[in-house]
């Protein structure tokens, strides 16, 4: 689990200073645990990713036990010499003699403090990193152009940087079980497991679901679930994250694109309130996965399985891509966004205050949930958004299943418990109260309003990515867009505000929400607002308590916290 006074640790670490491969650098003596966040001695991997030299290595990972298994990261290392008084040996300058040691030892493991120097690129270290990856392809199979991971693959990687060009190994290879379906969401294939045990470690250590093991020995040795049990749960992706070769792989995202054709975007996750920071994958406007991106304060380096899989309905069938006006004979058709526009702005600048109800989702930027405050302050409307409450769990699911229900709380658009004023709204349509029915990202039907009330309004807009049961009785249908087609930020449950990235343009005639909020307010209100979420973003530090210190830039990728409950100032 992810420990958060680990995250927040501020005491102050003693420095020592040392050379590595020459270099010399200081390091902080003491780190913490990947698990438990208890600060232990600095090991050598670590103080050589400070110093920028890279050590390769298979089993160790920043954010798991250490293993010491994989022999990969084998260094030599220096101490002070010492006579048999156990006094220092000085060089004729007064610097300490330094002895080099006999044998070799493992960067990801080792933390003798007495170590002064590190040597990661001398020839026996290169033989070293020769052997075992010697070793390691004895059995492997030497089939990368077809392998799913080519181009993600640490063995094909180091082979190229570190190993022998040809090999010397003529027996038959042992060969293991290949493409075994270790759950419904992973295929094993033990042939290229190079038996690093992260999977193992993950499942143990950080899930706290011991599923998987190491059955056999020497080199009968593969990876596993444990007889009578299923490797089924709802982080189970991240031991495909974590594999460095192509052993574990992902069904969802096998053999669908080679990594190299990919466009990386970082984005944040829009599945719950917790808001992991993710990378989109995509290509010619398709999603093809969604991966973790480290941010400590928020989901270290993983992701759920409903999250990571959350992004199908960007391409779904149904997607809305055109605006649609009703025609007279009260049959939809096909439209534009200028003619459309300017007839939804003139019923609303004739609006009466009281009689429009805007419902807004909680899935919308925090950009245009502002906007929508603003239309709404305009209109003197009512609102309100809708809760989407499933079942979290202690680790990173959130039990609410969107990303800016904080928002829609900041600037106060529905009441403590969202959905409450429903009824009174759908009560004040029945009465011919409420004229104008203005619906962002949520099904009004679904949501508790009469389906045959809705046609006695004189305006019904849905703005909405997908098509769904009220659209059919709405007068104009606009495509917005999805959380991979825009900029802007959603803030957590925590508090925390984010940014999150454009993957690709919207798909048809989508446009983003803030763009279609702010051109409506520019005209209802004869003042000009920024159609960029910078510009918007800017306008909300500008008036908004809690958000004073914050800027687009400060942001940054990880994000900032809000500093107090922010509440919308007039």
């Amino acid at each position: 689990m992810i420990n958060k006074d680990q995250l927040q640790n501020k005491e102050e670490i003693p420095m020592i200073d040392i050379k590595i491969d020459g270099k010399a650098i200081s390091i902080p003596k003491t780190r913490p645990h990947s698990v438990t966040g208890k600060q232990e001695p600095t090991t050598i991997i670590q103080a050589c990713s400070i110093a920028g030299v890279d050590i390769p290595h298979f089993c160790y990972h920043p954010r798991l036990p250490v293993s010491g298994n994989c022999r990969m990261c084998l260094i030599e290392y220096g101490i002070p010499a010492i006579d048999r008084d156990r006094k220092p040996i000085l060089n004729p300058d007064g610097t300490p003699v330094i002895r080099k040691m006999p044998r070799p030892a493992i960067a990801c493991f080792f933390n003798d403090t007495a170590t002064t120097e590190i040597y990661t690129n001398t020839e026996a270290v290169k033989q070293y990193r020769q052997a075992v990856l010697e070793f390691l392809l004895i059995n492997h199979p030497l089939d990368c152009p077809i392998c799913d991971q080519a181009g993600d693959c640490k063995l094909q990687e180091y082979v190229h940087q570190y190993g022998q060009e040809t090999s010397r190994f003529v027996e038959d290879k042992v060969i293991k079980p290949k493409k075994r379906a270790i759950s419904s969401k992973i295929i094993l294939d033990n042939e290229r497991c190079v038996l690093c045990t992260r999977c193992v470690r993950f499942t143990r250590e950080i899930i706290g679901i011991p599923a998987l093991g190491i059955l056999n020995r020497g080199g009968l040795n593969q990876i596993s679930n444990y007889p009578g049990s299923d490797f089924e749960h709802n982080y189970t992706l991240n031991a495909v994250d974590l594999c460095p070769v192509g052993a574990l792989t992902s069904r969802d995202f096998r053999f669908r694109m080679r990594s190299w054709f990919l466009s990386e975007t970082k984005s944040i996750c829009p599945g719950c309130a917790t808001g992991c920071n993710i990378i989109i994958h995509s290509r010619d406007k398709q999603i093809y996965r969604l991966k973790p991106r480290e941010n400590d304060n928020v989901n270290s380096v993983w992701m759920c399985d409903y999250g990571r899989l959350n992004y199908k309905w960007v391409n779904a069938q149904n997607r809305l891509t055109h605006v649609f006006a009703e025609n007279t004979d009260g049959t939809q058709v096909e439209s534009d966004w200028l003619s459309t526009l300017k007839k939804i702005i003139s019923v609303l600048e004739k609006t009466p205050p009281k009689t429009t109800a805007i419902l807004v989702s909680s899935r919308l930027s925090t950009e245009e949930i502002y906007l929508i405050s603003k239309l709404a302050k305009r209109l003197d409307a009512f609102t309100d958004s809708i809760s989407h409450l499933g079942e979290g769990d202690s680790f990173l699911l959130n039990k609410d299943l969107t990303p800016n229900s904080k928002a829609i709380q900041i600037f106060k658009l529905a009441s403590k418990t969202p959905g409450d004023r429903i009824a009174e709204i759908s009560k004040n349509i029945d009465e011919g109260k409420i004229r104008n029915l203005l619906v962002f990202g949520e099904d009004p039907i679904k949501s508790g309003i009469a389906p045959g009330i809705l046609g006695r309004l004189d305006l019904f807009v849905i703005c909405d990515i997908l098509v769904n049961p009220s659209s059919k009785e709405a007068q104009y249908l606009l495509p917005g867009a999805s959380f991979a087609e825009k900029q802007g930020t959603f803030i957590n449950a925590q508090g925390r505000v984010q940014r999150f990235g454009k993957a690709f343009s919207p798909i048809g005639d989508a446009r983003p929400e803030y763009w279609i909020l702010a051109n409506i307010l520019t005209k209802i209100t004869q003042e000009s607002w920024p159609l960029t979420p910078e510009g918007i973003f800017n306008k909300i530090t500008a008036t908004t308590p809690g958000f004073e210190n914050m800027t687009w830039e400060l942001l940054g990728t990880v994000g900032m916290d809000i500093v107090s409950t922010a509440n919308t100032t007039e």
